[in-house]
């Protein structure tokens, strides 16, 4: 049976309940403090500077936070620095501005979604997944999302706002922490959890800045992968990026009149223009570009519709992730049968894309983008 953790609310967040929409702006407003993780290590060195220290001081906090042995969760632990300057530290600058709501582990273990509650009282998830050969976090960027796929638990209520930089690093360290008690160092990322990471595009940017930095946490860029539904210019900035993170792009569908019913998107950037920005970005990184594909049964699983994806992929560096539908109460969209599976890889592998199938984790713990949140917040 999956573990249900259920941690109880903070009670200086539990009244942010309020309807009125100015009500509600003002306490996003005044409880969304900037956290030690949305600070690069060169932002670290001037705020030390700003207190009156060396800038050393910042090296050694950023040290402490990210170092792998270390990975600190209060100020209290970093013991080279003095007491009086990690008072100041805490009263300015708080390590932490998430709260772990709720987690919830599958039967097997090897998945652990966290549920956690924003300061400005907002609920995003994370979920951590444990591979023989390593171990992913997927992480979330925005607290709901704009982009409104049809077959997503996480665009129901629309976009609410973007997650700063320092909400998802923590979300990682976090991750780094419970992997790192299970044994395990966390080995790749994802950013596959709640929201589009190009319509949160410069937050996403620095997000990735902080993790890789080599006197910091120090995460290899090739070992993170930025997910899009298809946000064209977003696309082609970052092939022009300096920093080399992977890109998968959530395609669903080979032609427009499908496409445009499963990624509202689409309307906007069609399938050409979305081809003709991934071709850019392959001839400008010579990186591999994964398709993600969530496998519907009776809606995009037919022979006639494998043919048309090969056909639209033949010849382009990239890789089809086959990923059969994770059903969602609110939906009718159910998963296909195994022999439909098979016969849909089957028929992409024969015409040379390569495709892996990959089952959803956790499908008993909601593990899908945006069930633990629209559960939980239908019960408060």
């Amino acid at each position: 049976m999956a573990t249900d953790t259920t941690i109880p609310i903070p009670s200086n967040l539990k009244n942010i309940a309020s309807n009125d929409p100015i009500e509600r702006a003002v306490i996003r407003r005044s409880q969304r403090p900037i956290s030690a993780y949305a600070l690069s290590l060169t932002e670290f060195e001037q705020k030390l500077v700003e207190l009156g220290e060396s800038a050393f001081r910042g090296r050694q906090v950023v040290k402490w936070l990210y170092d792998t042995d270390r990975l600190a969760t209060s100020y209290d632990e970093m013991t080279d620095l003095p007491i009086a300057l990690r008072a100041k530290l805490q009263e300015s600058l708080p390590i932490s501005t998430l709260t772990s709501v709720r987690e919830l582990r599958s039967d097997n273990g090897d998945t652990l979604k966290t549920l956690y509650q924003t300061a400005d009282g907002q609920f995003v998830e994370t979920v951590l997944m444990l591979y023989r050969d390593r171990a992913t976090v997927c992480v979330s960027c925005q607290v709901g999302c704009a982009v409104g796929c049809a077959f997503c638990a996480t665009g129901l209520g629309g976009l609410t706002r973007n997650l700063g930089a320092g909400e998802m690093v923590e979300q990682t360290i976090d991750a780094a922490r419970r992997a790192k008690s299970l044994g395990r160092p966390l080995t790749n990322l994802v950013m596959m959890g709640m929201g589009e990471p190009l319509q949160n595009y410069l937050d996403t940017m620095k997000f990735v800045g902080i993790l890789n930095e080599p006197k910091g946490f120090g995460f290899g860029a090739r070992r993170i992968t930025i997910s899009t539904s298809g946000i064209v210019p977003k696309i082609e900035a970052l092939a022009n990026e300096p920093i080399q993170v992977n890109l998968a792009v959530s395609l669903h569908a080979p032609d427009d009149a499908l496409r445009d019913t499963l990624v509202p998107i689409n309307k906007r950037w069609p399938v050409a223009r979305l081809m003709a920005a991934v071709d850019t970005y392959i001839d400008r990184t010579g990186r591999r570009v994964s398709f993600e594909y969530a496998l519907m049964g009776g809606v995009n699983d037919s022979d006639e519709v494998a043919d048309a994806l090969a056909a639209l992929l033949n010849k382009r560096l990239c890789h089809v992730n086959l990923i059969p539908y994770n059903p969602v109460d609110v939906f009718s969209f159910t998963r296909p049968d195994a022999a439909r599976i098979e016969r849909f890889a089957g028929i992409l592998e024969k015409a040379g894309i390569p495709t892996t199938v990959r089952y959803s984790r956790g499908v008993e713990i909601a593990a899908a983008c945006g069930q633990l949140r629209s559960k939980h917040t239908a019960q408060v």
